[in-house]
């Protein structure tokens, strides 16, 4: 792999919001946060997407929360932000505000809610770019929430800019990760995106991980990559059952997932509020489940890490 890219091999767990309890954007609570997760030994932090409820923040709320990560951790961790808005000018803004911090790169998912044509997909992605000409630029795929998804044909045209290094591969098949490392003549990093099946991305062909739930657990997905890269495939593939047992879990209750994650953060002694409405929040019958997802958490970080 080229040498300016290996910096993007490994473990990037998805940044959360942090709010205080009026939900306002905590910027002390983003700092904490960022060191916690650095101190854990991950890669890097993706900022801004969609477990970092994006979508529900002005484009100030985003700007403080980039602002405060980079203070804490800038020069330690690898930081990718995540830029795309609804409109390509706040994109632009906050491509351009990212690349004054001096992030390692940027991403976009496309446009959501209209449907447009890969070539008007290609322009908003390569406006975005040249905002911030000298930040490398990720492709966000995420069809499920985008409802658009990326083809061979348009990773092909986004590959003319030099900028764009690579793909955070969020559709569910693994065999994407596989196309997008071969629609290429030169060559790109690709992210694998759904926790669940992190051991296969990386079997496929997968430089390392974006996570929503790794921020949670990260022990737990930093030991799979260790043991998937020394060869341990069947502790790395035992490991990767757990996790995704314990996200089925998470996913059980009322509340969003991002509510259940950050009770299970704040119990561990990391507050970082909770979620942003329209996002459904905790009520009281999913505390039990929150409990026995947290107890999971404990029972394999404990076998699988500290034994």
């Amino acid at each position: 792999m080229d040498a300016q890219l290996k910096k993007y091999q490994g473990i990037f767990p998805a940044f959360y919001a942090c709010y205080n309890e009026d939900g306002s954007v905590s910027a002390a609570r983003v700092k904490h946060f960022a060191e916690y997760l650095l101190n854990k030994g991950v890669t890097g932090l993706y900022v801004g997407g969609s477990s970092g409820e994006c979508i529900y923040q002005s484009v100030e709320e985003r700007k403080a929360i980039l602002e405060a990560v980079m203070d804490a951790v800038g020069g330690k961790l690898v930081v990718i932000a995540h830029v795309a808005c609804n409109n390509t000018a706040d994109s632009c803004e906050l491509a351009r505000h990212a690349e004054r911090l001096g992030v390692d790169a940027i991403a976009a998912i496309p446009p959501i809610y209209f449907h447009l044509p890969p070539y008007a997909i290609a322009d908003y992605w390569n406006a975005i770019s040249a905002a911030a000409p000298n930040t490398d630029f990720i492709i966000y795929n995420i069809p499920q929430l985008a409802g658009v998804a990326l083809s061979t044909q348009l990773l092909q045209e986004m590959a003319k800019n030099p900028r764009v290094i690579g793909v955070k591969n969020s559709s569910m098949p693994t065999q994407d990760i596989q196309m997008w490392r071969d629609a290429t003549e030169r060559e790109l990093v690709v992210f694998n995106g759904p926790d669940e099946q992190l051991i296969s991305g990386l079997a496929i062909g997968a430089t390392g991980g974006i996570g929503g739930t790794y921020a949670v657990m990260p022990e737990l997905y930093l030991k799979i990559y260790e043991c998937y890269h020394a060869g341990r495939m069947e502790l790395a593939r035992e490991i990767q059952n757990e996790c995704c047992r314990i996200i089925y879990k998470m996913c059980s209750c009322h509340g969003n997932l991002y509510a259940v994650m950050k009770e299970i953060l704040r119990r561990e002694g990391m507050d970082v509020g909770t979620v942003r409405a329209p996002l459904p929040n905790l009520i009281a019958s999913d505390m039990d489940v929150v409990s026995c997802a947290q107890q999971m958490i404990e029972a394999a970080v404990q076998k699988y890490v500290k034994a």
